[in-house]
């Protein structure tokens, strides 16, 4: 799999944890839920970018530039080995940020980020960023709260990955996926599937032959779209209800 490096480049292009099943509204959770001020303050430093499917906007152990929130677009965090071309351990969407490591102190990410839905994000400079969040409590507080949860959800895709079946795992990706889209459709091809999941593409076909049998995904020409999410729920494995609970729980 070959990706498209735009760190420092060209401009790179949900989830409602309250509400299962609901789209999202047009704006960045993050950011919704801070302190007014705050929110205006962040806001007058971001810029509007829009994030192309397969880009690279940030790579391992490389200085972190700049920070995305994503609107209508989404990423894939993927853990990467010499001679791999690695697996996603999480994905970042409208619900949260990409460069949250900032928070801690830390410059870079041991984590590849691919942008897996195209749409639009809003950007800032990591120099900028670090100034707003040493004068932001509750951008501090809500960054806090926020990599609890991606703690959650990596640690629950490495549980995933070892003990549960392909047919479940793509289930719960799905899901993940149609939070974060704009809407029921969007684009896919069953060699990215398998280079996410970490599995042979045979398996990866299999499995999406099953769950469009069942009626719960139709899969035209790398077009993806969600038929039945009440049964998709239902096929996936518990690990997609353990990541919504820890978002609702910590960022309502």
């Amino acid at each position: 799999m070959r990706w498209q490096t735009v760190v420092g480049g060209r401009d790179a292009q949900t989830w409602c944890p309250a509400a299962v099943g609901t789209r999202l509204s047009a704006q960045n959770h993050l950011i919704e839920i801070l302190a007014r001020d705050d929110r205006r303050r962040l806001l007058a430093i971001c810029e509007s970018v829009d994030l192309v499917l397969g880009d690279v906007v940030c790579e391992p152990a490389t200085p972190t530039r700049h920070v995305y929130f994503p609107i209508d677009s989404f990423i894939s965090l993927v853990a990467t080995v010499a001679g791999s071309p690695g697996v996603e351990v999480g994905i970042v969407g409208r619900e949260g940020m990409l460069g949250s490591q900032l928070a801690l102190g830390v410059g870079t990410t041991p984590l590849l980020a691919v942008v897996q839905g195209s749409g639009g994000a809003l950007r800032v400079g990591t120099t900028a960023f670090r100034r707003e969040l040493a004068r932001s409590v509750t951008l501090q507080r809500t960054l806090d709260q926020y990599i609890a949860v991606l703690m959650v959800q990596l640690t629950t895709s490495a549980v995933c990955l070892r003990f549960h079946q392909i047919g479940a795992r793509l289930a719960r990706w799905l899901l993940m996926s149609h939070d974060r889209a704009s809407g029921d459709t969007f684009r896919i091809t069953h060699e990215f599937l398998a280079y996410m999941l970490g599995v042979r593409r045979v398996g990866i076909t299999s499995a999406a032959t099953n769950l469009q049998r069942a009626g719960l995904i139709e899969y035209r020409r790398g077009v993806l779209t969600v038929l039945d999410r009440a049964g998709l729920r239902a096929a996936a494995c518990p690990c997609y209800a353990v990541g919504r609970r820890a978002y609702s729980e910590r960022l309502r």
